[in-house]
């Protein structure tokens, strides 16, 4: 039997989130265009289900505003209405190489902090 988290588990999660969801969205895209609906079926397959399309559309807005992605259009192969994909920069590229290492150089420390005392009984030596 799992154990549901919280709700405060859940507020923590989409907090940290919602810091680095751009970068996880650059990453996506970084491999191959994608539309719309396939970013959030991507971050649910990778365990980011939190993340509706509410959330995706904006930022996606916000990003191509910014320069970091451009969009184009192109026939669905359903033959419904065309899709919008979207595709890095060359100034996503970078934002998400140094995104990537701020974020290696971010979780290192913060993995190190959460774990002390794990390890011990939980009791504090004076």
């Amino acid at each position: 039997m799992t154990k549901e988290p919280t709700a405060t588990a859940d507020q923590r999660r989409s907090q940290l989130l919602r810091g680095v969801l751009d970068l996880c969205l650059l990453s996506l895209i970084a491999e191959r265009p994608r539309y719309g609906f396939e970013f959030a079926e991507a971050l649910a397959e990778g365990g980011l289900d939190l993340v509706s399309d509410g959330s995706i559309y904006p930022l996606l807005a916000r990003m191509e505003r910014a320069g970091l992605i451009s969009s184009y259009r192109a026939p669905s192969p359903s033959g419904g209405a065309p899709r919008k994909y979207y595709r890095p920069t060359e100034a996503g590229r970078a934002e998400l190489t140094a995104g990537r290492a701020g974020w290696q150089s971010f979780v290192g420390p913060v993995g190190r902090i959460l774990s002390v005392g794990t390890q011990s009984t939980g009791e504090g030596t004076p």
